[in-house]
C-alpha cells in the first residue's frame, strides 16, 4: 500500500534478517502530516524482502546519508523520524509526488499509465502465477481477508485453465 511505503522508517528495516516491519501509514489531513496505525490487524506485519530489495534499500540509505550531510542543519529527516523515503530534505513525500513520478517512470518504460495500487495488484498475480499458496500471499500482502487474496487469484486462474486440465487428464488417464 502507497501509505505503507511512504511511512516506513528506517527503524522499521531488519536488514540482517532481510525484513521491513509495517507499523504505520502516511497520511495527509488537511495539510497535515500524520502516521496513523494500518487499517486492519493483518496489515500490521513483517514482511520478508528479498536480497535484491535489501542492497537497494542500503544503497538508498547510502545516498539519504550524503544528501544528509550536504544539507548539514537543513536536513528535516529526525523530525520525522528517519523515514524510508523522503523529499530532498528528509520530509514525507505525498501521494500526488509519488504517482507522479512512477508514470513518468511508467512512460519512460513503455508501460501503459496505471494506479501504484496496480503494483499490489501485481504482486498478487504474480504470487499466483509462481503458485505461492494464497494463504502466505495474503499474509505478504496483508490482506484481512483470504477471499480479498482469491479474487485476486482468480484473475489468473483462467489462463491456467488449460494446463491444469491437461495434468489432471494425464495423470487419470495417462495422456
Amino acid at each position: 500500500r502507497e501509505g505503507e511505503a511512504l511511512g516506513l522508517r528506517w527503524s522499521d528495516l531488519d536488514s540482517e534478517g532481510g525484513t521491513i516491519s509495517i507499523q504505520r501509514t502516511l497520511q495527509r489531513v488537511s495539510g497535515a502530516w500524520h502516521f496513523p496505525e494500518p487499517k486492519t490487524i493483518r496489515s500490521r506485519r513483517v514482511v520478508p524482502l528479498a536480497g535484491p530489495i535489501v542492497q537497494a534499500l542500503k544503497q538508498h540509505r547510502a545516498r539519504q546519508m550524503q544528501e544528509r550531510l550536504r544539507l548539514g542543519l537543513a536536513w528535516q529527516g529526525d523530525l520525522w523520524g528517519a523515514m524510508v523515503f523522503t523529499n530532498e530534505k528528509g520530509g514525507p513525500l505525498s501521494g500526488d509526488w509519488l504517482n507522479k513520478h512512477f508514470q513518468a517512470l511508467l512512460r519512460k518504460a513503455g508501460v501503459d499509465p496505471m494506479p501504484i495500487h496496480g503494483l499490489r495488484h501485481g504482486a498478487g498475480s504474480l504470487m499466483a502465477a509462481l503458485g505461492i499458496a494464497p494463504r502466505v500471499a495474503m499474509e505478504l500482502l496483508g490482506h484481512s481477508q483470504i477471499s480479498v487474496t482469491m479474487n485476486i487469484y482468480s484473475h489468473v486462474a483462467p489462463q491456467y485453465a488449460r494446463e491444469a486440465a491437461d495434468v489432471i487428464g494425464n495423470e487419470l488417464f495417462g495422456t
